[in-house]
């Protein structure tokens, strides 16, 4: 198996896994993990577009002639991409927390239940305090 087949199986099955665990889990963390597979899929779908077998890395120094090089813009968006990434994760866990906070439950389906009750209600989620009261 060449490395090229290795990095696009193993990126499909990143986001493969992480997809199932989007779509199947109700757990609001375990579903952010999912979401974490999958960017971490996309990010090795393209560094394994740029590469190429047996060639440099993009840096030429005097007198260097151009040989094999790696194409350097996936290179440049997966690390975009990494840092965007980390920026969406903790502001998913922020959230996350922040439900918990307001329902008690990390259930993706009993949080849209009381969201339901709530909303029939005509009232807006009460803050739980750091011991789990309701204030």
């Amino acid at each position: 198996m060449s490395v090229g087949a290795l990095l696009y199986s193993g990126a499909i099955g990143l986001f493969l896994i992480g997809f199932y665990a989007m779509v199947a889990e109700r757990h609001l963390i375990r579903n952010i993990l999912g979401l974490a597979l999958v960017e971490s899929g996309v990010n090795l779908l393209l560094v394994a577009v740029g590469f190429r077998d047996g060639a440099a890395a993009p840096i030429l120094k005097a007198g260097q002639g151009m040989g094999a090089m790696v194409d350097p813009l996936p290179q440049a968006l997966v690390l975009t991409a990494i840092v965007i990434g980390f920026g969406v994760l903790a502001l998913a866990l922020a959230l996350v927390v922040r439900v918990y906070q307001a329902y008690g439950t990390l259930d993706a389906r009993e949080v849209a239940q009381l969201m339901r009750a709530q909303n029939a209600a005509g009232r807006l989620p009460a803050a739980r305090s750091r011991t789990g009261a309701r204030s």
